[in-house]
């Protein structure tokens, strides 16, 4: 009869004794008192009301989940981008683990764990006896169901006070662990109480439950633990920091490891011979660092940390992970998710080359594009020519003109939102601001031929501060060039960013209502001056609007012109494909899955269609339905592209950024080349086109192989008034 069977059999034969006394309610009787006689002893507790204290605890053990870890992927499942943990744990079912591991923790915990009932009468008179020669506790009566008890109770627990109650050396505590084993053995096999165990618990290194040991100690599965590595992995568990090998010297792992291996032997788990062999090989660890949080996004991956960022920032504004932001921080390092970004790496990286053959990360200038798909609102991709880093000690510095000193800058490493969903500002947007005033006036009955004479420079109604564009006491904007002078409509107006076009077209509809469409399309006013500015007060008198002296992020921008490839279908941007519990379940809030995507009809489609017809002209691909002009400021995008294309430039006074922005009908992008730390400082003549090369290259890489989509064209009568 082998051991196991000799174990089963015994354990049946004391079943049948024991479970009769338990049914007829006799827990408190001879068999308990007698299991805990020597505890309440030697704490000056009668056993009668030792029994009667363990009679009135509770009998089942509520098991609160542990702590998992999330997993971030990319797009495709399989990338790993990052993950977050407050405790790394992955639950592993014990058939996939190595038999190694839970003979080894069964020899180095409990080698009676087969023949108890989750309480080892032989232990306690064992321990007893032995702390009563000590003077003290020397040796625990603990079996590995105990342990487990204690770790289930100490998880969930709800205040520091009953963490402490789960864990302090007390005998109340001692007997609730032994009441709640033996009810938890009735209800629950030996096997999944040895797997809950090793899920449960602590390796050191931070590695919680055999999954995380594995990886950390010798970067593999626990199904691949060799002899070796399960015993010492099995040794940790008694005193983690004490026995690590990887901090402290090997001579105490060994020992330990060896101990373990010897009571393998004992419980006929393995052979001497095998025992002799393993006792004799050296420790050999392959140490794994598992990333966790943004700032350990992979070093082949960092420009993906940006992304991470916006990610985080996005998950602890949601509902649908906790009623504030604390309690969703908590539930992303806790709550064991997998989730499945929209990056796409692909995207990404053709984005990352494209930036930096035009700006370097060591530049005082940010160059950064964002990548989003229309109907969806999914992140493709967030690039800047900087890198991930919190270490920001060898940064550059840069005059600041205002202190009229040196300052460090945050290039090229920063882990500042340059591209979008933190507390930046962004950046002065230029001329792509138009888009906000044509789309008011469409929106507002305007035909796209809706023409005037643009002058050089034109007096507006608009009344402001004294300054190089007023005359009087009336601001009067003029053109980039004098070519720009004639009349206008929308189209070659567009086409060729005519200031005074628009200002005129902006009076004639309202420049309140260009400012309330560019916040329905998802700008927000994040700066004490773009506030005031967009308030009920002064929203109607701020004429400068259109010619974007606001900020905005590359988010915000590559968001508004996929509204118009989804044909006025806004989506909200998100960073999410899918979003799993540990359960497996795709996670909803209110009935809707967490990662779909969240769009309405916010445009009339009629008035998208219109507005793409005009930003048509800005790339040179030209106009379905009207006349753009002799030339256009972005014909070199549907050049390299070669297929259907949209956009608008842009370009703030004095070329302190340059801006584009671009969208066919599956993909849109807005790019930008500013100077972060000093807005003062202008980016020059020379960086004013790199915008429009780098959306126009990473469209052209991301959309290879793909239909060339074309755009509908609008109606007739919202192009002429018909």
């Amino acid at each position: 009869m082998s051991y196991l069977q000799r174990v089963k059999q015994t354990r049946l034969a004391k079943a049948g004794r024991i479970s009769p006394l338990i049914r007829a309610g006799l827990i408190a009787g001879v068999v308990i008192a007698g299991l805990i006689f020597p505890l309440v002893a030697l704490a000056g507790v009668g056993a009668k009301e030792g029994a009667d204290a363990l009679q009135s605890m509770p009998e089942e053990l509520t098991v609160v989940p542990s702590a998992q870890t999330t997993y971030v992927y990319a797009n495709d499942g399989k990338t790993l981008l990052t993950m977050f943990y407050e405790e790394h744990r992955k639950p592993t079912k014990i058939e996939d683990m190595s038999p190694y591991i839970t003979q080894a923790i069964v020899a180095s915990e409990d080698t009676r764990f087969y023949e108890h009932n989750g309480v080892d009468a032989k232990g306690v008179a064992r321990a007893f006896v032995a702390n009563q020669q000590a003077g003290g506790v020397s040796q625990g009566a603990s079996t590995l169901t105990m342990q487990y008890v204690r770790m289930a109770l100490r998880d969930g627990a709800k205040t520091p006070k009953e963490a402490l109650e789960a864990t302090e050396q007390t005998t109340a505590r001692k007997l609730r662990e032994m009441r709640l084993a033996i009810e938890l053995e009735k209800r629950v096999s030996k096997q999944e109480i040895l797997q809950r165990y090793l899920n449960s618990a602590y390796f050191g290194h931070r590695a919680y439950g055999i999954f995380a040991a594995a990886e950390v100690f010798f970067s593999k599965t626990p199904k691949k633990l060799t002899l070796t590595e399960a015993a010492l992995l099995a040794g940790l568990v008694k005193a983690p920091s004490a026995y690590d090998p990887a901090t402290n010297n090997q001579r105490e792992a060994t020992e330990r490891r060896n101990y373990v291996i010897d009571q393998m032997v004992k419980m006929g788990s393995i052979t001497a011979g095998q025992a002799r062999a393993a006792q004799k090989s050296k420790i050999k660890l392959k140490l794994t660092t598992p990333p966790n949080g943004c700032p350990s996004v992979p070093k082949k991956h960092n420009d993906w940390g940006f992304f991470c960022d916006y990610l985080r920032n996005w998950w602890m504004e949601q509902p649908a992970f906790g009623s504030n932001a604390q309690e969703r921080l908590e539930n992303l390092r806790r709550g064991g998710y997998k989730i499945v970004t929209t990056i796409d790496p692909d995207i990404q990286a053709s984005a990352m080359e494209h930036i930096l053959d035009k700006e370097k990360k060591k530049s005082v200038y940010a160059h950064g594009e964002v990548v989003i798909e229309p109907g969806t609102g999914r992140i493709k991709a967030m690039a800047v020519n900087r890198r991930y880093s919190l270490d920001q000690s060898h940064n550059g510095e840069h005059s600041d003109g205002r202190r009229r000193e040196a300052v460090r800058g945050n290039y090229p490493n920063t882990v500042n939102p340059l591209l979008g969903g933190g507390d930046m500002a962004g950046y002065q947007a230029g001329s792509t601001f138009k888009i906000f005033t044509m789309l008011a006036a469409l929106d507002d009955g305007m035909p796209l031929n809706t023409s005037f004479y643009a002058p050089q420079r034109f007096v507006s109604k608009y009344i402001t501060a004294p300054g190089p564009a007023t005359c009087g006491t009336h601001w009067c904007p003029k053109n980039s060039t004098a070519s720009m002078t004639g009349n206008q409509t929308m189209w070659s107006g567009f086409g060729k960013s005519v200031n005074t076009y628009f200002v005129q077209l902006e009076q004639k509809v309202g420049s309140e209502k260009a400012v309330r469409m560019a916040e329905r399309l998802g700008l927000k006013w994040r700066t004490e001056v773009d506030q005031t500015l967009a308030g009920p007060d002064h929203a109607d008198g701020w004429g400068a609007f259109t010619l974007g002296v606001s900020d905005a992020t590359p988010l915000e921008m590559a968001n508004v012109f996929a509204t118009l490839a989804a044909e006025g279908n806004y989506c909200e941007p998100i960073p999410v494909r899918v979003i799993n519990t540990r359960d497996g379940a795709s996670l909803e809030y209110k009935g809707k899955k967490v990662a779909g995507p969240r769009c309405h009809q916010e445009l009339r489609k009629e008035v998208a269609l219109a507005a793409t017809d005009a930003a048509r002209c800005v790339t040179g691909y030209g106009s379905a339905k009207g006349n753009c002009g002799t030339w256009e400021t972005s014909p070199m995008v549907h050049a390299i592209l070669n297929r259907p294309v949209a956009g608008k430039s842009g370009t703030t006074d004095s070329n302190r950024s340059a801006w584009f922005c671009g969208f066919t009908p599956q993909l849109a992008a807005a790019a930008f080349v500013a100077d972060p730390d000093n807005p003062e400082n202008t980016v020059g003549t020379s960086r004013g086109t790199i915008s429009k090369f780098t959306v126009a290259q990473t469209l052209k890489d991301a959309l290879k192989g793909q239909p060339k989509m074309k755009f509908t064209p609008p109606s007739a009568e919202i192009a002429y008034g018909d």
